[in-house]
């Protein structure tokens, strides 16, 4: 009998399905000489410092270097203690009698990096020597799995895959674990969490958060002239700028009084905008962010939804390209695509027999090629489901597609001496612009260059010529203010994740780790998500910004190794060195072990100021001291079990609040706080007669 396990039910299903394994039994499908079971994501991880001896949190015993490392269940916190999950436990003994009664194994977990390591640590646990195969296919489809079938390859040839997963998994518990027992340690009260990749991405949202607060808003002028010839209105805008108001309106009246202006330098180019290439998981995470609003964990979690149905290919990739071979099916996907009324004036636009070719570069493809929708056409989608398989699709028709072409036209006018610039620009080429009817980028007007503005009209010019004269119609002073440094949004964070190596400031390791980023495509999302359950970080209307804890750890750790964007981004080169063969894991782990030591110590040494936090009784037992915690205040008596939830409404309850809420029955009158649909108001939070907490509002006089 061969056995088969996938990573989740509903692909076990697809997979049993086709091959008529379709007997459905207590966590696995069985027939036709299959046992088809799956895991539940991280049935098995690395154990705790408790299943090493450690309890609680001792500076005797750090830093903690286990060797072995210990395989246990997944694990559930239960109290203050972590206890095995009750339905891992019994998913892993499914999966051992399955082992057990086979002859082979197909591994057909998520081909990828965790995919890898989810069935090698269960395979690993359960102390299993069959030997076992990969079934690697790039998408859910009836005919990718049948393929896939018959192009199976030995599990050896994923070994450095298997090494490259081990390794980030005994990093990250070598630096999360021992830095934030460290830090907590330090601090003597709050608990704390540090980890390889989250620790530099906040300090890189409180580097941004204090730069745009820190920034000194600057008012500057500038002269905008409107003209009018051959029936057509234009503008011009000063190549100068002026700090001074009263200077700027000097010049302006002497501009007025002249009435005309000169035409000094005119230069036409055309410029050719490529196709873009197809989305990988981070670009797809970006680009429906800013145009839907969407996080980057509900992008990925729908993209994987989308995967499952098989109608998209595999989203978890890092790469835009797709393979030779593959390039001959995408003409029948095109004609498929085009059986969709959606669709067809889109797919209009293209040349069948001549499609754009770049998207094809087998060296970029990486495990898996870029996103591409499958020829099974999808019916009921949720609205989100369906935006972002609308994404995929014209994303895939817009590579498809010829270059844009555009004539910019730049003049430069003078009235006096003070140059004036006018910039236009003429579509020649639609290209790939017309699959969506889409001609212009939304430009960034967060930005503190001068010159940035200078915006192209989308007009056709009048014929202009060298020393012609026009008339100015009108001439008016513009006030503009400098612009500090934008809040990331969650696609500008993605980007300076991607890109973190470019925040190197020493030249030769920029240029060094310039492509190389913080985080995988397929990790990136919940090292946001993990931020904003740590409470280091929330969102704000669309951009992301730390709490008062998340600066709190910022300050104490932003010149420490652990905040290092260079240390992080070399070591995910150190990763794709090891799947390649080029480094072994035990080497990573050596220089690991090194920093991890640094790391520990720099932080024990920390001298962390205590928050003076009030001694107050609980209002509802009167006998226990309340425990007031970053996230919620409670009664440590389980009988009475009182609790207050500090974030209220989008604000958190200050120690003032709280005080006086305890003391007197009722806090100060709490501003701006917000209803569900994004409504401020202010009210008072009071306790009533059975302890419980309301709002009360004020009296509108």
């Amino acid at each position: 009998m061969k056995a088969i396990i996938a990573e989740k039910p509903n692909v076990a299903r697809e997979i049993a399905l086709i091959l008529n394994a379709d007997e459905k039994k207590e966590g696995y499908f069985t027939g036709n000489g299959y046992c088809v079971t799956w895991a539940l994501g991280h049935l098995v991880a690395l154990g705790m410092p408790e299943d090493y001896g450690i309890r609680g949190f001792d500076k005797a015993s750090l830093p903690i270097f286990p060797n072995p490392f210990k395989l246990t269940p997944r694990k559930i916190k239960q109290s203050k203690t972590h206890k095995p999950d009750p339905s891992a436990l019994k998913q892993l003994k499914t999966i051992n009698n399955i082992f057990n009664q086979c002859n082979r194994i197909i591994v057909a977990t998520d081909a990828g990096r965790e995919g890898e390591l989810i069935f090698r640590y269960i395979y690993d646990y359960l102390e299993c020597t069959k030997p076992f195969e990969r079934l690697w296919i790039s998408s859910l489809t009836e005919k990718a799995i049948t393929d896939g079938f018959k192009k199976l390859r030995p599990g050896s040839d994923f070994d450095s895959l298997y090494a490259a997963a081990k390794a980030r998994s005994e990093a990250d518990w070598l630096v999360g674990i021992n830095a934030s027992q460290a830090l907590t340690i330090a601090a003597g009260n709050e608990v704390y969490s540090l980890g390889r990749v989250q620790t530099p991405t906040l300090a890189l949202i409180c580097k941004r958060f204090r730069d745009h607060n820190d920034f000194e808003k600057k008012k500057y002028w500038q002269i905008q002239l409107k003209h009018r010839k051959e029936y057509v209105d234009f503008t011009s805008l000063s190549e100068a700028y002026w700090e001074d108001e009263k200077q700027a309106v000097q010049i302006l009246k002497a501009i007025e009084r002249e009435g005309k202006a000169t035409i000094e330098e005119v230069s036409v180019d055309t410029v050719k905008e490529s196709s873009p290439l197809l989305f990988d998981l981070t670009e797809l995470q970006k680009e429906a962010n800013r145009k839907l609003g969407l996080s980057a964990d509900e992008v990925l979690q729908t993209a994987q939804s989308l995967y499952e149905k098989k109608f998209i290919t595999y989203p978890r990739t890092g790469s835009k390209y797709i393979p030779e071979d593959l390039w001959a099916e995408i003409p029948e996907l095109v004609r498929t695509l085009n059986s969709t009324d959606q669709f067809k004036a889109s797919i209009a636009t293209l040349k069948f027999g001549n499609f754009n070719k770049r998207m094809v570069n087998d060296l970029k493809v990486t495990d898996h090629h870029g996103l591409l929708p499958t020829t099974k056409i999808p019916s009921a989608l949720t609205a989100v489901e369906k935006s972002i398989y609308q994404m995929i699709v014209y994303r895939l028709l817009e590579s498809l597609s010829e270059h844009c072409s555009k004539e910019i036209t730049h003049i430069t006018l003078k009235v006096h001496h003070y140059p004036f610039n006018i910039r236009a620009s003429k579509i020649i080429i639609k290209g790939w612009r017309a699959v969506r009817g889409i001609l212009t980028d939304s430009t960034d007007s967060n930005t503190t260059e001068h010159n940035a503005n200078h915006p192209e009209m989308l007009i056709d010019l009048p014929e202009l010529k060298i020393g012609d004269e026009v008339k100015i119609s009108n001439a008016e002073l513009r006030e503009k203010t400098t612009v500090p440094p934008k809040l990331y949004t969650e696609a500008d964070l993605l980007s300076a994740m991607e890109n973190a190596g470019r925040q190197i400031e020493n030249k030769d390791q920029q240029q060094m780790l310039q492509n190389i980023g913080i985080g995988t495509p397929a990790t990136r999302a919940s090292i946001i998500e993990t931020l904003l359950g740590r409470n280091y970080i929330i969102r704000k209307n669309k951009t992301l910004v730390p709490t008062a804890k998340g600066l709190q750890v910022y300050e104490l750790i932003k010149d420490k190794k652990i905040a290092n964007v260079e240390m992080t981004a070399e070591w995910e080169t150190a990763l794709h060195k090891i799947e390649n063969n080029e480094l072994t894991k035990n080497q990573f782990i050596s220089d690991i072990q090194g920093y991890t030591t640094e790391i520990t110590n720099e932080l024990l040494l920390l001298k962390i100021p205590q928050e003076d936090i009030p001694e107050l009784r609980c209002p509802k037992c009167r006998q226990q001291n309340l425990m007031i915690k970053d996230k919620i205040v409670k009664c440590p008596d389980a009988q009475c079990c009182w609790i207050l939830f500090r974030t209220l409404c989008g604000i958190q309850l200050s120690i003032n609040h709280i005080t006086v809420l305890i003391k007197t029955g009722k806090t100060p009158l709490i501003k701006n706080m917000k209803t569900k649909s994004g409504k401020k108001f202010n009210a008072f939070l009071v306790i009533k007669d059975d302890h419980k907490t309301a709002l009360e509002f004020p009296e509108m006089g």
